[in-house]
């Protein structure tokens, strides 16, 4: 009985975090000729998109997904990798993916794997990006062009990439 004030104080300072941390989020749009406004780090990019807002878990995006009826992108890489940092930088200097992960997409980059076996239909090799529809079902005919790798893209398939981003939001709009 003696922990159940620890435990209230516990939540009360959880809750005032997160309304910190929404406020801090949602600052007002800079308006043109004022002065910049202080940038808060997006470290869930990991390198990928710091405009991009990223989902923490598996499980937060397909909640997010499902509510919002976009489709979730899923980016499983490693930091060290020399394939997932090459896509990365082909990932993020390329605009128009930039602004489809921002506005059509809920956007998850993970560095570990998921507990979810359908997020490896064909293994655990990195980088590789599946797409789940707001059904909650993993996207199997948007693949890159490599049979032993289907998930796999290379920075020279960014045009693949970008047409699947495509094909995910359009039949999103078809079928649901």
């Amino acid at each position: 009985m003696h922990n159940f004030p620890l435990l209230c104080s516990l939540i009360l300072c959880n809750g005032l975090m997160v309304a910190a941390q929404e406020k801090v989020q949602k600052l007002p749009k800079e308006e043109e000729g004022s002065p910049a406004q202080i940038r808060i780090p997006q470290t869930l990019s990991r390198g990928w998109g710091d405009d991009i807002e990223w989902v923490q878990t598996y499980e937060e995006g397909l909640a997010r997904s499902k509510h919002s009826k976009k489709p979730l992108m899923v980016i499983h890489h490693l930091e060290e990798c020399p394939y997932s940092q090459a896509l990365r930088k082909a990932f993020a200097s390329s605009p128009e993916i930039q602004q489809m992960a921002q506005e059509d997409f809920i956007m998850l980059n993970l560095v570990h794997s998921s507990s979810d076996d359908n997020m490896a239909p064909d293994g655990h090799y990195v980088p590789r990006i599946l797409f789940v529809d707001p059904s909650l079902t993993v996207r199997a005919d948007l693949t890159g062009k490599y049979g032993n790798r289907m998930y796999a893209y290379e920075p020279e398939d960014i045009s693949t990439l970008i047409e699947n981003m495509r094909q995910a939001k359009l039949l999103l709009h078809t079928e649901l």
